[in-house]
């Protein structure tokens, strides 16, 4: 089979013939008919992600996939050949105590496995895929593949940390602001999510023009644009530009005192910092965006008194639980949500390999998503 193959991090992402995996047991083999370009796989590439470096190299990248049944393990019982399916990046164990009874959380669950992080991911023809029964999920006729592939990773992500970790309230008297900082691709997911459960306020803010161009279109009822720090004096622009941003964000809520729900959906200090600076008091502030990176990245300054004195809540949110997952199909199918709307482009392996590659100087509004698997190699 065809697969997008990196051998060094940071180095080339090729199309290589590599053999076709085999089923697990107790999963499926799939053959991959959409997967997205997410900004998560650049992270693996460049080796700032502990399971990709722990699984070691060579390695193949993509986690969010939709595809169609070609083998079925012996200890699979909810699919068969020929099934669509739908497949969340989080694949719980389900028995650890995380998982079960105690905590019921399986988005932090201490056996898990992800496509593209522990295994070998979905940039390929074919992935074999572990625990089917309990994770994956058949789509229904009225989702297409690119939908589903879609919802896999950002918006399924951004669902958690709107409705489930922060718990956006939009039946109450005040309708509660909900402020997006960053508006990259989990940023607009968030915007999206936020507009399908009926928020009538949400705020976005970006350094980008374009982002903001896109969040307006795509619910966004206010806009701010940040100002990018200098890289001369950067501890004092960075302050300055996160107090404009506060006031411009405080001047926008209904009573002048914050968000009721921040979201920080870019991981930079600047936006986790700011972020907890516009939450209001009682508030709460969730932390989606991954503030990772190489050992230069400056980690944000997290105002622990500010914290204490406003009670504020800060709250992580890590992928999806995919229990959930049959109800979003269903919002897709209904139209209450439609993920294409983010899909700004398809396109072949080897430009979706590019498109990593390309991260390391710009990020795409919306997503890039991989449609083609059997084009040549431009290499």
């Amino acid at each position: 089979m065809k697969a997008a193959v990196y051998r060094e991090f940071g180095g080339p992402i090729r199309v290589e013939e590599v053999p076709i995996p085999p089923v697990p047991a107790d999963g499926i083999l799939l053959q991959v008919m959409a997967t997205g370009v997410c900004r998560s796989d650049w992270h693996g590439w460049k080796g700032h992600d502990s399971d990709v470096v722990e699984h070691g190299l060579p390695f193949v990248p993509g986690h969010e996939l939709s595809g169609v049944v070609v083998e079925v393990g012996n200890k699979t019982k909810k699919f068969q050949v020929g099934d669509r399916v739908a497949v969340p990046f989080i694949l719980s164990c389900g028995s650890c105590r995380y998982c079960g009874d105690v905590y019921q959380r399986p988005t932090v669950c201490q056996n898990q496995q992800q496509p593209g992080f522990t295994q070998w991911g979905s940039f390929a023809e074919y992935v074999a895929l572990p625990r089917a029964d309990r994770n994956m999920c058949h789509i229904p006729r009225e989702v297409t593949f690119v939908q589903a592939a879609a919802l896999g990773c950002r918006l399924t992500t951004a669902y958690r940390a709107i409705v489930q970790q922060g718990r956006l309230n939009t039946k109450n008297k005040r309708n509660e602001t909900v402020a997006i900082f960053g508006c990259g691709g989990l940023g607009l997911s968030c915007i999206l999510i936020a507009k399908a459960v009926g928020a009538t306020r949400i705020l976005a803010i970006d350094i980008s023009l374009k982002a903001l161009q896109k969040a307006r279109e795509l619910g966004a009822t206010h806009t701010v644009l940040a100002t990018r720090p200098s890289t001369t004096t950067a501890g004092t622009d960075e302050n300055k530009n996160g107090d404009t941003v506060r006031e411009q964000v405080l001047k926008l809520t209904p009573f002048g005192d914050g968000a009721d729900l921040t979201v920080d959906a870019a991981g930079f200090s600047a936006t986790v910092e700011v972020a907890i600076a516009c939450t209001r008091p009682a508030g709460r502030m969730v932390q989606v965006g991954l503030p990772i990176g190489d050992e230069t990245t400056q980690q944000p300054k997290i105002p622990m008194a500010l914290v204490a004195g406003r009670e504020l809540e800060l709250i992580g949110s890590h992928g999806f639980a995919s229990q959930e997952l049959p109800k979003l199909l269903q919002w897709v199918a209904t139209k209450k949500l439609d993920p294409s709307i983010l899909v700004e482009q398809c396109v072949t392996l080897q430009e979706g390999a590019h498109a990593i590659e390309q991260m390391d100087h710009s990020s795409p509004l919306g997503m890039v998503m991989v449609t083609n698997f059997n084009s040549p190699s431009r290499l």
